[in-house]
């Protein structure tokens, strides 16, 4: 990889040796279509047309009022999906697409990820599978049933404490196992 991480001067780069060569084509990848006039386009297409961007700013004016400060929101809630998710996972898709992938898989929390990533799929024609703690399924049912919707394998995840990170440990071994044919839609600040 080109900058071996971004954290201090020794990098910060730790990766399973099996992932490192979808790691370098995905740097390649990204390097060349973030230069490529037609993916920009359809990317942009998507987020305005799909997605719904740009999401709209609402004046707060009673918090303005009470802070003494011109105070907006910026209504990410109101995007297909219902919240800032979709933004990464429709890139991801793109550039999965560009891979020759076939299937995508992510970790979710309260599930908002993990719907924007089986909607990306459904849309994109991928297989999805999507890694959630035991105990964030329990508490995000409705999400559950969004991801299983939309034709997304939906595994609880057990070990550990049941939550995004043990899910997390889980996408990263599935996607270990299973490099050739998938991309791994990360969803959190994680990863290598």
């Amino acid at each position: 990889m080109e900058l071996k991480g971004r954290f201090g001067p020794y990098g910060g780069q730790y990766s399973p040796e099996v992932l490192l060569p979808a790691l370098e084509e995905l740097e390649r990848i990204y390097h060349l279509v973030k230069k490529d006039d037609k993916f920009i386009k359809k990317l942009k297409k998507l987020s305005k047309e799909y997605a719904g961007r740009p999401s709209r700013l609402t004046f707060a004016e009673r918090l303005s009022a009470s802070w003494g400060a011109r105070i907006y929101l910026k209504r990410e809630d109101l995007n297909h999906t219902g919240s800032h998710k979709i933004n990464n996972a429709l890139g991801q898709a793109l550039i999965a697409k560009e891979m020759g992938k076939e299937r995508l898989i992510a970790e979710t929390g309260a599930g908002q990820h993990g719907v924007a990533t089986a909607t990306v799929a459904a849309r994109f024609g991928f297989q999805c599978c999507v890694y959630m703690g035991e105990e964030d399924v329990r508490r995000q049912k409705l999400n559950v049933i969004r991801m299983k919707m939309l034709g997304a394998e939906v595994v609880p995840v057990s070990s550990g404490s049941g939550t995004l990170k043990d899910a997390t440990n889980e996408a990263m071994r599935d996607w270990a196992k299973n490099v050739g044919r998938t991309h791994y839609v990360i969803g959190s600040a994680i990863g290598p």
